[in-house]
């Protein structure tokens, strides 16, 4: 009996390594077949690849998917249609940041790429006077105006002149034209005008803050004309006019020819045209005649007003910042500029005891205006001013001190 329960615990403690054995036998008799296969088709798939190669590329079809928005890509190769799908977005991160995300494989690739973007500025638009070479005429006080002129308005001696016959686009200088007109025409000032569309810049495409529907009184609109060049206050005027716009411009014409301003012409009353052409000679002359008018001196030397439009008011300022300078006493001013005129000036100032008139047209430069006349200023107070007069007392004091 002991030797029989040894017998059996002994075979009891093989048992577990019987079954691995024999689950180990199974599993190669399972796989080794498919082992075998594969590898007699792996030199079969090697031919075909070259004989891909060799062929050239393999004919496709595109199919697209309604449903699921997919493209599929089928590729036709001796009856047989080898398909796989590829879906790709496009996603913008930015201006200049776009990503791709591609499935390729089975797999999503994401590829991200950062555009450069190369501005390349337009030259700017030459002024009729810079495409006429008259910036390369040079003075003596080496102005960076093209054409100047300044007189003196009691004697009409002309103190200093640079190309002053030369026509040339004038710009907002024609506003002084046009508020001289609604001043002489004695129209009931607190009339009420109110902007449309057809006040609206289509020549030029400028903004406004008279937006379209905004009523002011004509007094309104002719302080802001003169004093803060507004565009659509000015054609409000001449559209307002008796007779219309037309008829309006055509007495802007005739108002030129009885001034003497031969080489004048307007074709509307902003100065947005760059048809609206002058000399300095001409220009000098509209200066004497706007100063005469009390309206126009007081309203184009103001250096700002407010206006209440809506639940709101507006502030204006002047254009010509030298109305605020305690160094200038300005009788009457207007500024302009288009692109086509370049930066313009034209004023009547007292200036070391002589009442001058001063015109800048073609400057190059958004201050040059201003430097130009500060210039001519500074020239006329050393070189004429009257005797008895501050400006000829510190020249003289400046000699004997010298």
């Amino acid at each position: 009996m002991p030797e029989a329960r040894l017998r059996r615990v002994s075979s009891q403690r093989f048992l577990p390594a019987f079954k691995f054995i024999a689950v180990a036998l199974c599993a190669t008799a399972f796989l080794l077949p498919g082992a075998q296969a594969a590898k007699k088709e792996k030199p079969a798939a090697t031919k075909t690849a070259v004989a891909k190669k060799a062929k050239g590329p393999v004919p496709v079809e595109v199919k697209r998917n309604a449903s699921s928005g997919k493209t599929a890509v089928v590729a036709k190769r001796g009856g047989r249609a080898e398909r796989s799908e590829k879906v790709e977005k496009v996603v913008r991160g930015g201006r200049n940041v776009v990503a791709t995300i591609r499935k390729k494989n089975g797999k999503t690739v994401v590829a991200v790429q950062r555009r450069s973007v190369v501005r390349v500025e337009a030259p700017p638009r030459q002024s009729f006077g810079q495409m006429a070479g008259l910036h390369g005429t040079d003075d003596a006080l080496d102005l960076k105006s093209s054409v100047a002129l300044v007189i003196d308005q009691d004697t009409h001696e002309v103190l200093f002149s640079k190309n002053d016959h030369a026509v040339l686009p004038i710009a907002s200088l024609t506003k002084l034209m046009t508020g001289l007109l609604i001043s002489e025409a004695h129209l009931p000032n607190d009339e009420l005008i109110t902007i449309t569309q057809d006040d609206v810049d289509t020549e030029k495409g400028s903004r406004s803050r008279l937006t379209i529907g905004t009523t002011l009184s004509r007094g309104e609109l002719l302080h802001l004309a003169l004093m803060s060049s507004e565009n659509r206050a000015a054609h409000a005027l001449g559209r307002t006019y008796p007779g219309g716009l037309t008829t309006f411009v055509s007495i802007m014409n005739a108002k030129a020819k009885m001034l003497g301003m031969k080489d004048t012409r307007y074709v509307e009353p902003t100065g947005l045209s760059s048809r609206n052409q002058s000399s300095a000679q001409d220009l000098a002359l509209l200066v004497n005649a706007a100063y005469a008018d009390a309206t126009v001196r007081s309203l184009s030397t103001s250096p700002e007003y407010q206006v209440e439009v809506g639940n709101r008011v507006l502030q204006f300022n002047t254009t010509n910042r030298l109305v605020k300078s305690p160094d200038w006493e300005i009788g009457v001013q207007k500024t302009g500029f288009i692109n086509e005129a370049g930066q313009c000036l034209v004023m009547q100032a007292k200036v070391a005891g002589r009442k001058l008139i001063m015109v800048f047209l073609d400057s190059a430069g958004k201050f040059s205006r201003i430097a130009d006349a500060e210039r001519v200023r500074r020239w006329v107070e050393a070189t004429h001013a009257v005797p008895g007069s501050p400006a000829a007392s510190r020249n003289v004091s400046y000699q004997i001190a010298g």
